[in-house]
């Protein structure tokens, strides 16, 4: 059955794969905690601005703070 986000919820804490030859492998973050009252989200453990600022910051020589708004911890999968 439908929930109350119409679907738009789905990548709330969704799993993320990052993959490349610098890529330092593992498991970063936690799982989600599944015990979740009727339509809610569950609780995401990293932020996927930060994995984007990485790969901007680290990988792309890029500026993440131009792109995202403003400045995100970077994580150590580089």
């Amino acid at each position: 059955m439908e929930n109350d986000g119409r679907g738009t919820d789905h990548g709330t804490a969704a799993p993320l794969f990052v993959l490349g030859g610098r890529v330092k492998g593992g498991i970063i973050g936690a799982a989600p905690d599944l015990a979740v009252g009727h339509n809610q989200d569950l609780a995401y453990s990293i932020d996927f601005r930060q994995v984007y600022a990485t790969a901007l910051d680290r990988w792309l020589a890029g500026d993440s703070a131009a792109v995202l708004g403003r400045k995100f911890a970077p994580l150590g999968f580089i």
